[in-house]
């Protein structure tokens, strides 16, 4: 699976997690967990656009950004 493929699954994945946790602690009255769920989500957020932005920089080079930009 290339680069940017996993790191948008792992993101999305990222996403999920962090909504249930967030979901959780809101329903426990937990604000640590919460809050735990809330960084987990961003951070997969963050995770998922950077695989978006290295299928647009290996499209634009013409290189897969997983080869480390040699071919």
């Amino acid at each position: 699976m290339k680069s940017s493929t996993m790191d948008e699954a792992e993101g999305k994945l990222h996403q999920v997690k962090g909504k249930i946790k967030e979901v959780a602690g809101k329903l426990s009255d937990n604000a640590e967990l919460e809050a735990e769920g809330t960084d987990e989500k961003i951070a997969g957020k963050a995770r998922e656009k950077i695989g978006q932005v290295k299928k647009v920089v290996g499209k634009y080079c013409g290189v897969s950004c997983s080869k480390g930009g040699k071919q």
